[in-house]
């Protein structure tokens, strides 16, 4: 039996996570805020923010990606290009909360990093700050929890033998043939599984 046979007809979309969210779908906003809100509060608190003032932060930058979104064109070629788009917009908002109080993060290159934010006028500042400019500041362990919340968000989406076929294949790291015969499926219909899973997680994280 194949996968198609025992999959809903609307288990998986062709469409990414941002072009649902410009098509106005709650569901997807819901899903970005909770794929990026964790990802988005480590970075604040790696920059010196406390609890309160990174979910102000956070509170700041959704509503930016709310109003910017339209601005942003995912590079075919850019592994990650949301992912640092959105770290742009974080940093602005960062450096907004630090220049309404006077205060400065004490991060490496700090001279150089108080006259840039200095020079800060209009939100056009996001897009022109020079590339070695205080680089992302992502760690692997971070990519890692983004994708398996991805990764969940999928799971509630998909057949139960799609999951399974998927997990066992790539997570667990078994054999197509092994999952094929466990499960009752065509080797085909495994390796379909385990491609329309990880084209879902990509369209789900632009690339992350």
């Amino acid at each position: 039996m194949s996968i198609d046979e025992r999959e809903p007809s609307n288990s998986l979309t062709s469409l990414s996570l941002l072009v649902r969210i410009r098509q106005c779908s709650q569901e997807a906003w819901t899903e970005l805020v909770d794929l990026y809100a964790p990802l988005i509060a480590n970075w604040c608190r790696g920059r010196g923010l406390r609890e309160a003032d990174t979910a102000d932060v956070m509170q700041n930058v959704f509503l930016s990606v709310a109003k910017s979104l339209d601005r942003f064109h995912h590079q075919d070629d850019q592994a990650g290009s949301f992912r640092s788009w959105l770290w742009l917009i974080t940093r602005r908002r960062i450096a907004d909360w630090y220049r309404s109080r006077g205060a400065w993060p004490s991060v490496g290159g700090s001279s150089n990093l108080r006259q840039c934010l200095e020079e800060v006028v209009d939100d056009e500042w996001m897009y022109s700050l020079p590339s070695d400019f205080d680089e992302e500041p992502t760690l692997n362990t971070d990519l890692d929890q983004l994708k398996l919340r991805a990764l969940k968000q999928i799971e509630s989406k998909v057949a139960p033998q799609t999951w399974q076929a998927f997990w066992r294949c790539v997570i667990d790291g078994q054999s197509t043939e092994s999952v094929a015969l466990e499960l009752g499926l065509s080797i085909a219909s495994v390796r379909q599984a385990r491609s329309r899973i990880l084209r879902r997680m990509r369209e789900q994280l632009g690339d992350c």
